[in-house]
């Protein structure tokens, strides 16, 4: 795992945009992202029982496995939005990044490869991306039926729930 306050260049969401900021796993614990290291599935399952994830699916977000949809949904991934589900990534192979609003509002960006795990708090306003390989496999953990229903960032999401928990453990 790499963390690091994007650059807000424009340019191709799959590139690094590298500001040479670094940001720590102790700094994404502060606003409720954590991050493992697990190299045996077994490890990950000890973690789900831990949570109480009882689900689970496997996803490959590629060109080859997604054919003509691929860029349609990496940019639908790439748009801001929130769960109100915790959200558990497990990276089989491949890198991607996921992007997360920290305290002042501004980009932070992971970039996650193999047996990095993420958890993400429900209500944190986040994104996803592929990087220039466009390839990722990931597997989800869902603690009831898998669910993926993003809410795009919007003002009314300031009175959602989730959001408004999460703030206030997080933000205040």
């Amino acid at each position: 795992m790499k963390a690091y306050m994007y650059d807000n260049v424009p340019g191709d969401q799959r590139l690094p945009h590298d500001s040479g900021r670094e940001v720590t796993a102790s700094d994404l614990a502060t606003i409720g992202v954590h991050y493992r290291r697990l190299t045996e599935t077994s490890e990950v399952d000890v973690l789900a029982a831990e949570r109480g994830y009882k689900n689970r699916d496997e996803i490959v977000v590629s060109p080859d496995k997604m054919g003509a949809v691929y860029e349609d949904k990496v940019k639908m991934f790439f748009h801001e939005h929130l769960h109100e589900d915790e959200e558990i990534r497990y990276i089989r192979g491949g890198q991607g990044y996921f992007d997360v609003r920290n305290q002042g509002d501004e980009w932070v960006r992971i970039q996650l490869e193999k047996d990095d795990l993420i958890i993400l708090p429900a209500g944190i306003f986040h994104r996803f991306t592929t990087d220039e390989s466009n390839y990722v496999h990931a597997m989800r953990l869902f603690k009831d039926e898998p669910k993926w229903t993003p809410l795009n960032r919007a003002p009314e999401l300031d009175s959602n729930d989730f959001r408004k928990e999460y703030v206030s453990q997080y933000l205040s």
